[in-house]
């Protein structure tokens, strides 16, 4: 079997001829602002790819829609990015009419029907700025509800048929709860400006969207269960795995473009090919595994476990980018743009959200079984030691607290900790009992992360001369 022929396959069960079309075009012309992507993607059906089959639609699973992205971004990175977006609202849409008495499963038919586009306007673009963060404000006149504010950067900003945003509403109760508001994209008051200046993912329609005052129909209005606290309810749970699903396996299908690249290339070694074949195809199948498992539901484990794929592949996307561009070397990437184009859209995984966290995660709880130390050395953050009880540091960082030293309190004007699912905060924390740390047996090296053999008081030979191991210092 040749390199990517079950994703292309499938998309060529699902939506004919897109992916004959998207290979009869150049990169360079389906990355560029206007280009054709979106359009072909559109007109073979893709809007229509998650919506119910009862409804209209494909009726794809999270699996299938998984390889269809990957297929996707092996051809254009830009479509397999604007693309997701539309399915994460989608794939929302699909949980709340499962649920609902509304009128959802009316505009899941016309999705399928009319091929209409869904654009995100929840908040992204910032680092450390949450998905469900209300990106526009909202006032309301007795039933009427307004939108006002801009969402920058937006996804299919120049396609889309409608524009779906999270907004705060009053709850019975009076607590603020984030709704989803779906716009058509004709309102009066809903207006597009240029904002992506960048040629990388260009194709991707990234402009801003501005609402000045716009009304939002009742029954295009969906209310969720969250509130302030940031605790993610089923639909928005449900969501959020989706999209972090679909956009890592987008941006696996941009790097196996490049690794597919090293494949046909007989003057590769063939160590090399394997090596960059066998990293990605890892990060795939773990992918794969945890779509697969949502048949069964989704749950605040599915989403544990969807940001570790997400986190794990991004960093063997990195790996792999090395790898691949060194192999084709200097001609490759002189004669064709399309190697240094697809090693700088392979990079942008790292700017969706959530933030990528440090390890180990600031916001891991501590317990005396198993915490986290404040570590000496500012440039290396906090020390996983499960095992020892009486670390003293003698430079602790503000804001860590330990169990076997006092808890310090935040530095002014520190942020809070981000909060995640109980259920990955055990998760991590039986990932950190299992690790195999111990100040008296191994440390972790502060530049290179690798596993140096020391004891406590052992000078380490990796790294600037005779460095000491931060546990020594006294």
């Amino acid at each position: 079997m040749r390199y990517l022929q079950r994703e292309r396959t499938i998309v060529e069960t699902l939506l004919p001829g897109l992916d004959g079309l998207l290979a009869a075009s150049s990169l360079t012309e389906l990355e560029a602002a206007g280009g054709p992507g979106v359009k072909l993607f559109t007109e073979a059906g893709g809007p229509g790819l998650l919506v119910p089959s009862e409804h209209g639609g494909k009726g794809a699973d999270l699996l299938t829609a998984v390889r269809v992205q990957r297929a996707l971004g092996s051809r254009s990175p830009s479509l397999a990015v604007a693309t997701t977006m539309h399915h994460f609202s989608v794939a929302s849409l699909v949980e709340a009419a499962a649920t609902s008495s509304g009128l959802e499963w009316m505009l899941l038919a016309a999705i399928a029907k009319d091929n209409l586009l869904l654009a995100s306007g929840f908040a992204e673009g910032r680092t450390g700025q949450g998905i469900l963060n209300p990106a526009l404000t909202a006032r309301t006149d007795g039933d009427k509800v307004f939108l006002s504010g801009s969402k920058k950067p937006c996804s299919l900003a120049r396609s889309m048929n409608l524009l779906t945003a999270s907004l705060p509403l009053p709850g019975p109760d009076g607590t603020e709860q984030l709704a989803i508001a779906l716009i058509p994209a004709d309102s009066p008051g809903v207006s597009v400006k240029p904002f992506w200046g960048s040629p990388i993912l260009a194709g991707a329609e990234s402009d801003e969207v501005v609402l000045d005052d716009v009304e939002v129909p009742p029954e295009l209005l969906v209310r969720t269960d969250v509130t302030a606290d940031g605790r993610l309810d089923q639909l928005q749970t449900v969501g959020f795995v989706w999209f972090e699903t679909l956009m890592t396996a987008s941006y696996l299908g941009a790097v196996s473009a490049l690794v597919e690249r090293i494949l046909l290339n007989q003057r590769v070694d063939p160590a090399v090919q394997a090596d960059a074949v066998a990293a990605v195809e890892a990060a795939v199948l773990a992918l794969e595994g945890l779509a697969a498992d949502t048949a069964s539901g989704i749950s605040q484990d599915t989403l544990a476990r969807s940001l570790m794929c997400r986190y794990a592949a991004q960093d063997t996307i990195g790996r792999v980018l090395s790898v691949t561009l060194e192999a084709l070397g200097g001609m490759a990437f002189i004669g064709s743009p399309d190697v240094a184009y697809l090693n700088s859209a392979c990079r942008a995984l790292a700017f969706h959200p959530p933030p990528a966290p440090v390890w180990p995660p600031r916001w891991l709880s501590t317990s005396p079984a198993t915490h986290t130390c404040a570590s000496p050395d500012p440039t290396t953050g906090p020390i996983p030691n499960p095992s020892l009880r009486s670390h003293v540091s003698s430079r602790p960082l503000p804001g860590r607290t330990s169990p076997c030293h006092e808890a310090l309190a935040p530095a002014d004007g520190a942020s809070p900790r981000p909060s995640l699912p109980c259920t990955s905060v055990e998760l991590l924390r039986e990932v950190l009992d299992r690790a195999p740390w111990s100040h008296s047996s191994a440390h972790r090296c502060v530049r290179c992360r690798g596993q140096r053999p020391a004891a406590p008081a052992v000078r380490l030979p990796c790294h600037r001369p005779d460095p000491p191991h931060p546990c020594a210092r006294r």
